[in-house]
């Protein structure tokens, strides 16, 4: 979209005023801007560049994100443009494999693991977000300043034209990338470390495939690591160190990718380089996600090693998480102290994937030869364990994402907590549909036995599915579970009924043998849904 477009497309709020301003348009801030434009709020987006960001900076993500962005009616578009079920091989200095692994699918109804062109995936977002006339976006924009009082946030903003302007939003998402300058407007620390080590990151268009092109593998020669991934519409990304004495400005020249690439076998007649760039790996978190009616998410809230390809994919759970509460409040289904639990429930989530992340790029880049030798050959031998892959695989890359705190009922149950998972289900109209298509994002009763009256949940109407066996005969009010996972993961968490929230996460649990849900959340209200007008 030109500036012009954004500039007098349909929807503008009346005065400047709109549920949420987002700040930043990278995967972070697009998403929230789809999902929130889908909710029907009323949304701007100010975004400092003209143009989608040219570097392909994140090269995977995993299934449970494919699966946010199927809530927008994006993930089968997305996935056209994707490369799935691809291994991963870690190799040492010869060339030999000493451990590989394949992502274990969690039930998201998508590829466990997928590799991307960011910019061509951004580029898809963006039009996405085209469908909504509610959403606003302001390219060649910069917010100079946020200054909040108890009805909302005012913005000043600078213009292409150097003009000012101010614009209010109830709430604020600031996803203005790792040197957010909201983030340090609100004086939020950013704790953690950047690693000594910089990397040469190298784009290139693949013009001769070349065999096993399509695997990743983590190459840990300890004379110089390197990251050889695959990326899809013809692209190859290689990642290389600058090591002591390393010259960093020739390390990004076309001669010296050349040479670093041909130690295996990559001929000049068979890359295009598109780009080599240098870049720092941080650990770091914000101190607070959230400051009064203003919340960080993506970089602006947590960086991230690249090691396990879940910097952007953190981000995009950010705003999946806060996007629905925000709808909830602004709607008045839920007192604003739900606004609380976003925190609460991202930040232990993000920093055990960080953990992992530095776990496994240690692996990769260990250099002390005589700890590589104990690694290259003890680990294949543990490789064949069938327990200890198992763990590798299903254990040790990305966390299932759990909430202990947070948003949740009390009792604590087993079930409680964990997002449901997404098989295809046949709904009551006989159409086979994924689970979260039959949910669409609202609160809903899903139970697995025989019924039981939940009275404080149905005065509020909210709607109950009953989930009945495979080969079962569609009705009014049931879901039939076609693929044979929602009762057998129903009765590994010895739930009967299910309170379900709008991201498909159990809020309440009740066992087998009547027993009763706990109540609804204080203060729950809930309200018909708005459909925001999408273009066909």
């Amino acid at each position: 979209m030109s500036e012009v477009d954004a500039e007098d497309k349909e929807g503008e709020a009346e005065g400047g005023a709109y549920d949420v301003a987002v700040i930043g348009y990278g995967p972070t801030g697009v998403t929230a801007a789809n999902l929130l434009g889908g909710l029907g709020l009323r949304v701007v987006v100010i975004e400092r560049d003209a143009e989608v960001y040219s570097r392909a900076r994140a090269i995977s993500t995993d299934e449970e994100v494919v699966r946010i962005w199927q809530r927008v009616g994006l993930a089968d578009r997305l996935k056209r443009d994707m490369l799935a079920e691809r291994p991963l091989d870690f190799v040492d200095a010869h060339g030999r494999t000493f451990l590989s692994a394949r992502p274990t699918p969690r039930g998201h109804g998508h590829p466990p693991q997928m590799f991307i062109y960011q910019p061509a995936l951004e580029q898809v977002l963006r039009d996405g977000v085209d469908r909504y006339p509610n959403v606003r976006v302001l390219l060649r924009h910069e917010c100079l300043r946020l200054r909040q009082d108890a009805d909302g946030v005012e913005l000043t903003v600078l213009g292409a034209d150097d003009s000012v302007h101010r614009l209010r939003a109830s709430y604020v998402i600031a996803a203005d990338g790792g040197s957010s300058l909201t983030r340090a407007q609100l004086n939020v620390g950013y704790e953690g470390r950047t690693y000594e080590d910089r990397w040469v990151v190298v784009d290139t268009e693949m013009l001769k495939p070349w065999p096993d092109h399509d695997r990743l593998r983590f190459r840990c020669d300890p004379d110089r690591p390197a990251v050889d991934c695959p990326t899809p519409l013809g692209h190859h990304r290689w990642e290389f160190p600058i090591l002591p004495g390393d010259d960093e400005t020739y390390l990004t020249t076309d001669d010296a990718v050349h040479s670093m690439v041909a130690k295996y076998g990559i001929g000049r007649d068979q890359i295009r380089i598109l780009r080599a760039t240098v870049y720092s790996h941080h650990v770091r978190f914000a101190a607070r996600f959230r400051v009064g009616r203003v919340f960080l998410a993506g970089d602006a809230a947590h960086a991230m090693p690249p090691w396990i390809g879940q910097g952007m994919a953190a981000g995009v759970r950010d705003v999946a998480n806060l996007s629905w509460k925000l709808a909830a409040v602004l709607r008045g289904e839920l007192p604003e102290t739900l606004l609380d639990s976003y925190e609460a429930e991202r930040k232990p989530h993000v920093k055990e994937v960080t953990r992992r992340a530095v776990f496994v790029g240690r692996i990769i880049t260990e250099r002390r030869r005589a700890v590589t030798r104990v690694r290259d050959g003890v680990l294949p031998v543990l490789n064949r364990v069938a327990g200890f892959s198992a763990w590798l695989q299903d254990s040790n890359w990305i966390p299932v994402a759990h909430y202990a705190d947070g948003f949740r009922a009390r009792p604590r149950t087993k079930a409680s907590g964990h997002q449901i998972p997404q098989p295809w289900v046949t709904g009551p109209d006989g159409e086979r549909v994924r689970l979260d298509d039959l949910l669409a994002g609202r609160w809903l009763l899903l139970r697995g036995g025989l019924p039981v009256p939940q009275p404080a949940w149905d005065r509020l109407g909210v709607p109950s599915l009953a989930v009945t066996p495979a080969g079962s005969r569609p009705a009014e009010g049931t879901v039939v579970d076609s693929d044979g996972v929602l009762l057998p993961w129903l009765a590994r968490h010895k739930a009967a009924t299910v309170a379900l929230r709008p991201d498909a996460y159990v809020y309440a649990a009740a066992p087998a043998g009547g027993a009763q849900l706990p109540p609804p959340p204080p203060g729950f209200a809930p309200a018909p849904r708005p459909t925001a007008t999408t273009a066909p």
